[in-house]
């Protein structure tokens, strides 16, 4: 077993990808600012296990400097420790205090292992968008000397109706504070983008791990979905003309994919103005949200990707129960 970097196809001459794993693609290391990219080869030239490495323009935790290790694969467990150990060294030497994987360089990104996939008599299938991986690579980050660094959550609402008592005086606060909610339908969705990129600027800003993203990087990243959403579950919550939050819903493509009829969507994404006059809009949203998803037929809601901390967790627990369990891993590099 041998460990290569790897960052464009001539780099990986002969090379095959063994067939556990999904290749990877030179267009995506190149657009997401890689800073390396390792393959663990055995003899035969296939590539038993591979990971992106970022070092520059990564967040700072509790004041040290983090290594991130993503598009992370692995088809055995020796190919994984080589790797890792590969990698951890990789991120030491270039000044890296402290190694988070898995994550695709930042949390806008794809990031986060699944380390519970439910319990009971019927788990529920991966939902759009949600990270997915073999059971054995959380293990083989532990292995490696990786351990719980943040974990997160998704949960199901299986019935649409059930209210939060607490929403009607909260709404009527608010309406008099002049705060109006509406749905994206009608609106150039390009122009609200922009809007919910400010939200999100300074909305974010405490968030975990949180890293500044460009605009023209949100837009690129969110424009792609615009032909497929439904604008009927992007709320917008004005004050003024003034964005002040946003809930972004979207209906679970997954379900298509697996040639299902579509009768579940997610709430991706809540993100309000840090301010005290705006307590309670969060929750309203998420109501709202469950009203509108009712009206356009929708069954079932999944809150998800919640960090631990999050207020929307202690929203979601109104209406949902836990689905889904995931851990972000961080290990010490000593030097």
């Amino acid at each position: 077993m041998k460990i290569v970097e790897c960052t464009m196809p001539a780099d990986r001459a002969g090379m095959t990808v063994a067939h556990e794993l999904t290749a990877f693609d030179a267009a995506q290391l190149q657009s997401q600012a890689v800073d390396a990219h390792l393959c663990a080869v055995g003899t035969g030239g296939e590539v038993r296990a591979h990971c992106s490495l970022w070092w520059r323009h990564t967040p700072d935790f509790e004041g040290r400097s983090i290594g991130a290790i993503g598009h992370f694969a692995s088809a055995d467990n020796e190919a994984s420790a080589a790797l890792i150990r590969c990698a951890t060294t990789r991120l030491r030497d270039e000044g890296c205090i402290l190694a988070v994987g898995p994550m695709d360089g930042n949390t806008w990104r794809r990031y986060r292992f699944v380390t519970d996939n439910g319990s009971g008599e019927q788990i529920e299938p991966p939902f759009f968008l949600e990270p997915e991986n073999l059971p054995e690579w959380p293990q083989q980050f532990v292995q490696a000397g990786f351990t719980p660094l943040a974990e997160y959550y998704s949960a199901l609402n299986d019935d649409l109706s059930r209210a939060d008592r607490r929403l009607p005086a909260i709404a009527e606060r608010l309406e008099i504070a002049g705060v109006q909610i509406r749905s994206a339908a009608g609106s150039e969705m390009l122009d609200q983008l922009k809007r919910i990129y400010a939200v999100s600027r300074v909305s974010f800003t405490h968030n975990f791990l949180y890293t500044e993203l460009p605009e023209a990087d949100f837009l690129a990243q969110y424009t792609p979905m615009l032909s497929r959403i439904r604008p009927e579950l992007i709320l917008l919550a004005e004050r003024e003309g003034e964005l002040v939050g946003y809930l972004f819903g979207v209906p679970d493509f997954a379900q298509a994919a697996r040639g299902q009829a579509i009768d579940t969507f997610l709430i991706k994404t809540v993100a309000i103005l840090p301010e005290p006059s705006l307590r309670g809009l969060g929750g309203l949203l998420v109501g709202l949200a469950h009203e509108a998803g009712q009206r356009l037929g929708f069954k079932r809601c999944i809150h998800a990707l919640m960090h631990e901390d999050n207020v929307s967790r202690n929203i979601s627990n109104h209406y949902a129960v836990t689905m889904r369990r995931y851990t972000l891993f961080g290990r010490e590099l000593a030097r």
